[in-house]
């Protein structure tokens, strides 16, 4: 019981939270990059805070997106400082994520389907690892979801964090070093880092055409 009201209040907290910023007008923070910008500049020695904050948020509530986030933290702070804010918050999101749904549905799903699950990789804790990893690299895969999922599974908080963390590190830093690029208007530099961010999302599935291609 304790388990369930702990992650229920969670809950209550983060919508609580969803609320006010909608009805006070400040959601607009996560998806203005100037309006961002210009808040982080107000603030000085806060905007880090803030932007691990925000960046949590955005992870534990999904229709917020963290590109912009990232994109500001870079803007501000350089490439990386940038990134160490972004990876801060992206991690303490994604954990509080996973904490919400290991507290409210591990339990349910172990005993409902526990002895019913076939499949190899959701009872390998190593397969998990891999399975979240790969989900970082790919920017439509949903952040949010896979951490929701992930808590649901027999996946260490050790292991998914360590997961997360190479995960989310070459994305985090190409956005921050986008933002960064942005202050010197280098165009050349931009468009590198589009491209980069597009290999990212390329290696695995080019590693698992490979596997493929060494199994036949």
């Amino acid at each position: 019981m304790t388990k369930y009201i702990t992650g229920f209040l969670i809950v209550l907290l983060f919508s609580l939270l969803y609320f006010y910023l909608w009805q006070s007008g400040d959601l607009a923070l996560f998806v203005q990059l100037k309006a961002l910008q210009t808040k982080l500049q107000e603030i000085g020695y806060w905007g880090p805070l803030l932007i691990i904050v925000l960046m949590a948020g955005a992870i534990v509530m999904s229709p917020i997106p963290s590109a912009p986030i990232a994109v500001a933290s870079g803007l501000v702070y350089g490439h990386i400082w940038g990134t160490v804010y972004v990876l801060i918050g992206a991690e303490i999101g994604a954990l509080i994520a996973f904490t919400v749904s290991r507290l409210l549905g591990y339990s349910y799903v172990q005993k409902k389907f526990g002895n019913t699950i076939k499949y190899k990789f959701l009872n390998s804790e190593k397969h998990l690892m891999i399975a979240v990893f790969v989900s970082r690299l790919i920017p439509f895969i949903s952040f949010d979801i896979v951490s929701y999922a992930a808590g649901l599974t027999k996946i260490t908080y050790i292991q998914f964090a360590l997961a997360t963390l190479a995960g989310i590190l070459p994305a985090s830093f190409l956005l921050a070093h986008f933002g960064g690029e942005m202050v010197n208007n280098d165009i050349r530099q931009m468009f590198i880092t589009i491209f980069l961010l597009g290999f990212i999302t390329l290696i695995p599935i080019v590693a698992e055409l490979i596997r493929r291609l060494r199994r036949s």
